[in-house]
C-alpha cells in the first residue's frame, strides 16, 4: 500500500538512513548489511559508540529468534513463573534475554550431550530450538561485523554502566517504540500511534508488582490482546537526549509529549545556566 511504502521511507529518514535525495546514506548503506529490521541495525552500530557490542549482538539475535519462552502446560503456569524469575534482569526484558541466552551457553560449554540441553530447557520451561537458532544468528552477525570491519567491544554485561549504554544503544534504534503508563495500572499509550496496550504476560515486569512508567518496547501485537512484547524501562531524559529533534516535532499532540517537552525546556534552561557561569 503506498501508505506503508511512505510510512517506512519515513522511518527510515528518522534513522538517518536516507540522505536529502532519498536514496541510502552511508550510514544506511551499513545498516543494509545486516538482514534485520532497521530499528534493530541502528541500535547495533549505535552500540559502537556505546561500547556494548557484544551484549546489543545477543539482544538482537535473541529478538530476531522465535520467541524463547514455552507456554506453560495447565497448572504449571506458578512453576514456570518462578523458574523464569531467575533470569528476570531489573533492567527489563532486553537484559532477562542476555541472561537466558548466557545461561543457556554455560550449559552447553559445561556438557557436550545434546540431551542434557533439553532437559535444562524443559525444566525452565525454554525452547531449546529457539535458543540455538539465537546462537546461530548471533554467529552470524558476528561475521558480518567482521566483513565490515566493525568493532566488537568486550563483554561487561552487569556493570551500571554497561545497563545505560545497552539502553541508549536500543534508545538510537528504537525511539519510535515508545509508551508510557498513563494510570499506575499497566495501559501504555504508545507516543507515536496513540494506541493502549498492556504488558506482554511473558515480559519480567508481568511476574514483579513494579510497572515502569517509560518503557521501549520491541514490537506491538494486536493479535495478542493489544500487547506491547520484550520492554524494557527508560527514561525521559535519556529518551529526549537521544531523540531526533525532527521526530520529535512530528509527534502528535499527547500529555506524555507535554512532559518530554518540560524535560527538553529544563535541560536547555539548565545547561544555558551552566554556558553563563562559564
Amino acid at each position: 500500500a503506498p501508505e506503508s511504502l511512505m510510512q517506512a521511507l519515513e522511518d527510515l529518514d528518522y534513522l538517518a538512513a536516507l540522505d536529502n535525495d532519498g536514496n541510502l546514506s552511508e550510514f544506511g548503506i551499513i545498516m543494509s548489511e545486516f538482514p534485520l529490521d532497521p530499528q534493530l541495525s541502528k541500535s547495533i552500530l549505535a552500540s559502537c559508540e556505546f561500547e556494548c557490542v557484544d551484549e546489543m549482538l545477543t539482544i538482537a539475535a535473541m529478538v530476531t529468534a522465535p520467541n524463547c519462552f514455552l507456554h506453560a502446560p495447565p497448572g504449571t503456569e506458578e512453576i514456570a513463573l518462578t523458574c523464569w524469575r531467575k533470569f528476570s534482569h531489573p533492567a527489563g526484558d532486553h537484559l532477562t534475554l542476555i541472561n537466558v541466552f548466557n545461561a543457556f551457553k554455560e550449559v552447553s560449554a559445561n556438557s557436550a550431550s545434546q540431551c542434557n540441553h533439553e532437559k535444562w530447557c524443559r525444566d525452565y520451561f525454554l525452547s531449546c530450538s529457539a535458543l540455538r537458532m539465537a546462537e546461530v544468528i548471533r554467529a552470524e552477525l558476528v561475521e558480518i561485523m567482521k566483513r565490515i570491519e566493525l568493532p566488537i567491544s568486550e563483554p561487561d554485561f552487569g556493570s551500571e554502566e554497561n545497563t545505560l549504554s545497552i539502553r541508549k544503544s536500543l534508545l538510537s534504534g528504537y525511539f519510535m517504540h515508545i509508551a508510557r503508563d498513563v494510570d499506575g495500572s499497566g495501559n501504555y499509550l504508545m507516543l507515536t500511534h496513540r494506541q493502549v496496550a498492556q504488558l506482554h504476560p511473558f515480559s519480567s515486569y508481568s511476574n514483579t508488582r513494579r510497572i515502569p512508567e517509560w518503557v521501549l518496547f520491541h514490537e506491538f501485537s494486536i493479535s495478542e490482546d493489544n500487547s506491547i512484547r520484550v520492554v524494557s524501562e527508560i527514561s525521559p531524559d535519556l529518551f529526549v537526549e537521544l531523540v531526533p529533534q525532527y521526530y520529535f516535532s512530528n509527534l502528535p499532540p499527547s500529555e506524555s509529549k507535554d512532559i518530554l517537552q518540560e524535560v527538553i525546556s529544563h535541560l536547555s534552561s539548565g545547561s544555558t545556566i551552566k554556558e553563563e557561569q562559564k
